[in-house]
């Protein structure tokens, strides 16, 4: 098959995994989606994922973004909406990262339509986050949730010094972009190994110890992707940011994958989201590198091997999903061998992100 041909494929390969998470999770209002396939009971809902729900948003904006189809944004406003009528129509909840989670995908359904709701949106959880969960433990920094302030980790720092700078960019308003540099500093001084590798949190438990026993791929895409947006912000004037988020890109990689696929990072539900912020942040490096008129021969290096990444493991993903009479395809957690057992939708919004990344690369 020609290069032209794989290229076209991508996008109805995309295509095909956005519309099975409704063919195979797909549940009447206000459930919408249960949270797992096959669907047995009553408690296989029990548990309102609402930041899974800011990462369907996010897919669907990609495919709106990758072909213009206003069903697309439709289905983004709708999941929006559920996500307020399952809150009591709160954009708020216990856990800071879910908020910031929440607020990227409605600042990026703003950039897809311009309606000011979802800017407006995006700036109440900032400042409600900002109020309720930054502090001075450990170092100035945005705790995990509520009833664990004392509690710091990548996760809840990361998604703020993206959504910091992003809304710096639109408003100019230089406060977002001071929290920006304070947390993504905070992240390389206090989780970052001499390697680059981005470690989860610290004083979980009180006693000031870093958790190096969590070693996850969406900590490594949350620096990336702070690290990528603080050189957008600031014109591209800090080039160092784009070497250490390649740096951490590849060690992650190298420490987190077979070379082929990354291993499977637990059944819990969550984590299988978690290899979708990878591909996510790594596409906007991506990006970012081909913006540069003479980009180091060691950017340029690394954008061919996290590319020959995307696309060994996403043909593996491929070549494993299983087809369901319904005709969705299925993709587990572990992309080198078809699902087995019961996949949340978690799990397949990676594999959405994934195909769409490939699908934005063209190749």
């Amino acid at each position: 098959m020609n290069e032209t041909s794989v290229a076209g494929i991508w996008p109805m390969h995309a295509d095909l995994l956005q519309n099975s998470v409704g063919l195979l999770y797909g549940a009447p209002w206000p459930q919408y989606l249960h949270n797992v396939y096959p669907f047995k009971c009553a408690d296989d809902d029990k548990t309102f994922n609402y930041w899974w729900l800011a990462h369907l948003i996010d897919c669907r904006v990609d495919a709106y973004g990758r072909c213009g189809d206003a069903m697309r944004l439709n289905q983004a406003k709708e999941t929006w909406r559920n996500i307020l009528d399952r809150n009591g129509d709160s954009l708020f909840n216990d856990y800071f990262d879910d908020m910031l989670w929440f607020a990227l995908a409605t600042l990026r359904m703003w950039e897809a339509c311009g309606e000011q709701k979802y800017l407006s949106s995006s700036i109440d959880i900032w400042n409600h986050v900002i109020e309720h969960g930054w502090n001075d433990d450990m170092g100035e920094s945005l705790a995990w949730r509520k009833q664990q302030l004392y509690y710091k980790n990548t996760p809840a720092n990361g998604p703020l010094a993206i959504l910091g700078a992003r809304l710096y960019r639109i408003t100019g308003e230089s406060s977002y972009l001071e929290r920006a540099w304070t947390a993504f500093r905070w992240i390389e001084r206090t989780l970052r190994t001499d390697d680059g590798f981005i470690e989860d949190g610290i004083n979980r438990l009180g006693d000031g110890k870093v958790d190096s026993q969590w070693r996850f791929t969406y900590n490594q895409g949350l620096y990336i992707g702070a690290a990528v947006e603080l050189y957008t912000a600031t014109n591209g004037d800090e080039l160092s940011l784009l070497n250490e988020a390649m740096r951490t890109a590849l060690v992650a990689i190298a420490s987190l994958s077979n070379g082929t696929v990354f291993r499977d990072e637990g059944e819990g539900g969550d984590e299988g989201l978690f290899k979708g912020v990878y591909y996510r942040y790594v596409g906007l490096l991506i990006e970012s590198v081909d913006t540069l008129v003479q980009p180091a021969p060691s950017l340029i290096d690394g954008r061919a091997r996290i590319v020959d990444f995307i696309q060994r493991s996403t043909d593996e993903m491929w070549r494993n999903a299983s087809t369901m009479p319904s005709g969705a395809v299925l993709v587990g957690n572990n992309w080198s061998a078809p699902a087995s057992g019961r996949v949340h939708y978690s799990t397949m919004l990676s594999a959405v992100m994934a195909a769409e990344l490939r699908a934005g690369l063209g190749v």
